[in-house]
């Protein structure tokens, strides 16, 4: 897919952090222009697989099941999967998936016990409180890296560090998942994330950030797909999708999941509301 660049600003203390940083091509392509805009050439939405499909995810491509509250499937062309704020539980007997991320909010996004079985459990905090957890898997069709945020602590105070937002780098794109981000990231942070193609985000208005600041975030990312998520009720959902409208389109989906490769990205940046689904309710 072409991407053209429309402005190109170098400043020399993102090209000096980039060169600390480990690869990633988002963060190259994001450091590289800063005031970047994309063009994108494909079809206006993206290609909506059956809800009840076994259809293998196709080649260059990345399928996103939404699970539950924070959780989403992440599954690759190769058969690569991992599993969002997992929880333990994903509804399918037997199903281990390859990756698991966690952040430690509260035990809908995270489980103090996982699977023995399971070959790489990342969590979004460290053990030293206050200290930044720091993720880079390389796994050859998969990327996951991590940027630290802060948490409310259980006393109502802040824990430094103790969230993380996750990006996964597959299939030529992008995709973060906010977890239980509290505060509008930083500079440095959204340096340090670079282009998100795909971001799934807490909607809920009030245990996470305020819809007006959570807006503001992802109008700055200015993603090209918007997955809500961590929603209780359709108010909440329908307060962000009217606080979206104007800048990105809004479409409710009647499915759990969708493929996204790069050739189908919209083109102009798209809320895409799934419903969320256990992968045992699509047998």
């Amino acid at each position: 897919m072409l991407r053209f660049v429309l402005a190109l600003v170098l400043s020399m203390p993102a090209a000096l952090a980039a060169q600390e940083r480990r690869p990633s091509h988002c963060i190259a392509i994001a450091e590289s222009a800063p005031s970047v805009q994309f063009v994108h050439f494909g079809p206006e939405i993206v290609h909506l697989a059956s809800a009840h499909s076994e259809e293998a995810v196709p080649p260059e491509t990345v399928r996103l099941r939404y699970l539950q509250h924070a959780s989403f499937l992440i599954e690759t062309h190769g058969g690569l999967t991992a599993i969002t704020d997992f929880t333990g539980f994903t509804g399918a007997r037997g199903f281990v998936p390859d990756v698991v991320t966690m952040n430690h909010a509260h035990s809908s996004h995270w489980t103090a016990s996982p699977s023995d079985d399971i070959p790489h459990v990342l969590r979004g905090w460290s053990e030293q409180f206050g200290i930044a957890i720091d993720h880079y898997l390389d796994l050859g069709e998969m990327l996951i890296r991590n940027v630290s945020t802060d948490i409310r602590s259980a006393f109502a105070g802040t824990e430094e560090n103790g969230n993380s937002i996750f990006v996964f780098e597959v299939a030529g794109l992008c995709v973060g998942h906010l977890g239980h981000l509290h505060h509008i990231p930083s500079d440095e942070q959204f340096a340090a994330l670079g282009r998100l193609d795909v971001v799934m985000a807490p909607v809920d208005g009030g245990l996470t950030l305020p819809l007006p600041e959570m807006i503001t975030v992802l109008k700055r990312l200015r993603s090209s797909i918007v997955i809500p998520m961590h929603w209780f009720s359709g108010f909440s959902l329908r307060a962000f999708a009217q606080g979206m409208e104007g800048e990105f389109e809004v479409l409710v989906l009647d499915v759990p999941y969708l493929d996204v490769s790069l050739r189908s990205l919209p083109r102009s940046p798209t809320v895409m509301i799934l419903q969320p689904q256990f992968v045992f309710d699509l047998d």
